[in-house]
């Protein structure tokens, strides 16, 4: 048994409290955190549940909760430290709690809410941190809350700026899901409004007005044709990528249109500041009046730090581009190699049909192993 529960009725998901075995199978340990709701500002149960875990299972570590953020860590001098980093709240339930398991043996799937999106990198890091006593790294373990709602809300961003010590290290993995294959780095993203300005009048009289839609047409013909850079960096191909999100303007049925504003989404390689990307789109929408909205920066591979060479080795030695914006880039930004490594296929994140494979789940834990003891 990977956890005792405690329950009291609240509806179809009665979890009041839970004791977690961290030296149980990290696949039963998964189906255990999944069993835990835990929607993004509601994580008190499960992070409650993994501090007293962390606290009675692995007096070796030092152990410290910040919000529904709980992290610990070793202390034995050694010449580099690993972050381990996983957020242990999830997108709204729906309709797939409790977890449920297919298949067996070598085909055995979990399937549940929290299953891919992360609570396999949870079980795994739990697992490594209660029973990897003498690691060859000093390491420390994040188990960290809001990450699946707004960036200012996000927990690493909290022990940031109030336990900078605890995000300090030689190498960050972050246990997103990646198929159990090692993401390097990720991509940065920008999203940036195009305006077209027009002026009013009377649809029945439209040549006395300028319409403000149709003056986006050459906007909208440069983003049917663009062609988006493919970058190799460290041996990983970054796929870039440019889409119209969003388009407004009009105020009535009856009036040829001032304004309208067509959002942009840009996801570039991270061989590109944001200000660089920025001064890109500025070139590609020449003529029009553009506002940046948001952003954030990708990060580098650094695929040729040594312990990320290492985790690459018993990995198998391949890496391939994170195509997407993940934690790795808050890693990056504080100096030091990042990259994904997490059981589960990203593209069933946030989906009802999320699951899965338990082989994955196992090869992440072996791989996460050998790196940190051998």
């Amino acid at each position: 048994m990977a956890a005792t529960a405690v329950t009291a009725n609240s509806g179809n998901l009665p979890i009041v409290s839970v004791t977690l075995d961290l030296s149980a199978d990290p696949v039963d340990l998964t189906a255990a955190l999944v069993a835990v709701p835990s929607v993004s500002g509601d994580e008190d149960v499960l992070a409650s549940a993994v501090f007293g875990a962390l606290r009675d299972q692995t007096p070796h570590l030092e152990l410290t909760r910040s919000g529904n953020a709980v992290l610990a860590r070793t202390d034995l001098g050694r010449p580099t430290r690993v972050v381990l980093a996983g957020h242990l709240d999830t997108v709204p339930i729906n309709g797939n709690l409790p977890p449920h398991w297919t298949g067996g043996g070598d085909e055995l799937v979990l399937h549940g809410c929290g299953t891919v999106d992360m609570k396999g990198g949870d079980a795994v890091m739990l697992h490594l941190a209660a029973t990897l006593r003498q690691p060859r790294h000093d390491v420390t373990f994040v188990f960290y809350d809001c990450e699946e709602v707004d960036a200012a809300r996000n927990g690493l961003g909290r022990i940031e700026r109030e336990l900078p010590d605890w995000l300090a290290g030689d190498l960050a993995i972050v246990c997103e899901p990646s198929n159990s294959a090692i993401e390097a780095g990720c991509q940065g993203t920008l999203r940036i409004e195009v305006r077209a300005a027009g002026r009013r009048a009377h649809t029945a009289r439209g040549w006395m007005g300028v319409n403000a839609i149709h003056a986006v047409g050459d906007a909208l013909r440069t983003l049917h044709t663009y062609q988006a850079r493919e970058v190799d960096i460290d041996g990983c191909r970054y796929r870039e990528g440019l889409q119209a999100v969003k388009i407004t303007g009009g105020v009535a049925g009856n009036v040829v249109p001032d304004e309208c504003v067509l959002s942009v989404n840009h996801r570039f390689a991270p061989d590109r500041t944001v200000e660089q990307a920025l001064a890109h789109l500025r070139d590609v929408f020449a003529g029009y009046q553009i506002a940046l909205v948001d952003s954030a920066a990708g990060a580098l591979p650094g695929l040729d730090a040594p312990a990320a060479t290492e985790l690459l080795a018993a990995a198998g030695g391949t890496a391939v581009a994170k195509l997407g914006w993940t934690d790795v880039a808050r890693f990056a930004a504080l100096g030091m190699p990042a990259v994904n490594f997490g059981p589960g296929d990203p593209t069933l994140a946030h989906t009802k049909e999320e699951h899965v494979p338990a082989a994955q789940i196992t090869r992440c834990a072996d791989v996460l192993g050998r790196f940190l003891s051998s």
